[in-house]
């Protein structure tokens, strides 16, 4: 049975960081692809980052050069390193694994991600 299981969201105010944990168990971690997504109050999900099976990664343009994906094989864990936080930024995050080496295409299409965490609230203050 796949579990992800995320953790480390909180109340942040602009330009602070956070870090977001997965930790991911009965899925073949290493070399598959994940992501994480979240979603506004009152929007749609959203792609926020992705991780191929070679550890190329792709960002929301909205998050480039801000948010950091990366994996940790030997834990199991898959991370989010937020940084400059906006309050636009605001949002339940959501772990996702696909369940195949390659992300889909394109490669932050939610529907195609099979196994999801429960969520981890992020809330970013002016």
């Amino acid at each position: 049975q796949v579990q992800l299981v995320e953790s480390g969201g909180g109340s942040v105010q602009a330009g602070g960081s956070l870090r977001l944990s997965c930790a991911v168990s009965g899925y073949p971690f290493s070399g598959y692809c994940m992501g994480w997504f979240r979603q506004a109050p009152g929007k749609e999900r959203e792609g926020v980052t992705v991780i191929d099976g070679d550890d190329s990664t792709n960002y929301a343009d909205s998050v480039k050069g801000r948010f950091t994906i990366s994996k940790d094989n030997a834990k199991n864990t898959l991370y989010l390193q937020m940084n400059s936080l906006k309050p636009e930024d605001t949002a339940m995050y959501y772990c996702a694994a696909y369940g195949g080496v390659w992300c889909p295409v394109p490669k932050m299409k939610e529907r195609s991600y099979s196994y999801w965490g429960q969520g981890t609230q992020v809330t970013v203050s002016s």
